[in-house]
């Protein structure tokens, strides 16, 4: 039997010392945004066996995510999806990234159902290249960036601090005024993740988290956090500007960039949910690769979607 329990604060050295060390590069698995995100979804976690295991809700019912480990895959599938019998729900793995899905076919040859969808695919990029913007296809990126410095020659980019979040809320609330609607989807809203972000500004020491902030003219204008995902990928979860400043997003996704240590190789700036500006935004910055998740159920039940 599996002993979940409700995800915590708590539970950040056992999250991060398995996650850290792995090619795990899901921006779900940074613990900045389990935790953040844990109202929504009711995460629990377990350590069982030498796996690191995640269950949650989806739409109302049980979900879970790979597994995270090395061992006997066949056994802990099995007992997997008898938890889920247990609970009397379908069994359905969220965020399943191909390289798990390899392993979960290979131990278990043709038990398995997957489907993705190319809404939740990460768009991950080379730290190098976001903080330089060389090259021609990036030009476009560094026009905006001449035309902000030109009209503002005086901006100051500064690490984020908690003396700045009041600051960067009323940056979040004027943003939602334009932006709010054409990103509600599915159970993102700006209400859920504006909480979300509440939650980490709470818990900012405990989250070990890193931002940054323009500011102009003595004002903040654009702010942006995340956290590490493991050893070498950093996940963007937040960007916001105030977009009558040209150039706003392209000064922050830079000058963050710059500031983060040498050991990040990747920035995951996570999904575009399907909507059609923030996929045009992430593809105008030509991503190193996108990471297909998917969602898989046995074979012998329908698939869920």
């Amino acid at each position: 039997m599996i002993s979940f329990h409700p995800l915590t604060l708590a539970d950040k050295e056992l999250i991060v010392q398995h996650i850290i060390p792995t090619d795990n590069r899901d921006c779900n698995l940074s613990f900045m945004n389990l935790i953040s995100w844990s109202f929504l979804y009711d995460t629990e976690v377990a350590l069982h066996e030498g796996w690191l295991l995640f269950r949650f809700k989806a739409d109302g019912h049980n979900a879970y995510m790979a597994p995270i480990g090395q061992g006997d895959w066949p056994s802990i599938m099995q007992q997997l999806t008898a938890d889920a019998e247990q609970q009397g729900h379908p069994f359905l793995l969220f965020d399943v990234c191909e390289k798990s899905f390899a392993m979960l076919d290979a131990a278990m040859p043709g038990y398995f159902y997957a489907t993705s969808d190319r809404s939740f695919s990460d768009y991950l990029y080379l730290r190098t290249k976001l903080a330089s913007l060389s090259g021609k296809k990036l030009q476009p990126k560094r026009n905006y960036i001449n035309r902000f410095t030109a009209a503002h020659p005086d901006y100051q980019f500064e690490p984020l601090t908690p003396a700045h979040f009041d600051e960067c809320l009323q940056i979040d609330t004027l943003w939602a005024q334009e932006k709010a609607q054409e990103i509600d989807s599915g159970d993102f809203t700006y209400e859920s993740e504006r909480r979300a972000m509440e939650s980490v500004f709470t818990h900012w020491a405990e989250l070990d988290g890193r931002g940054g902030v323009i500011r102009v003219d003595g004002k903040i204008i654009a702010f942006t956090y995340g956290a590490p995902i493991n050893a070498d990928t950093f996940d963007v979860c937040v960007e916001k500007a105030d977009t009558n400043y040209e150039g706003a997003f392209a000064i922050i996704n830079r000058d963050f960039a710059r500031s983060l240590p040498e050991q990040y190789v990747y920035l995951n700036r996570e999904e575009d949910l399907g909507i059609e500006g923030l996929r045009h935004s992430k593809l105008s910055y030509h991503p190193e690769l996108l990471l297909h998740k998917y969602t898989v159920t046995t074979k012998h039940l329908p698939a869920i979607h």
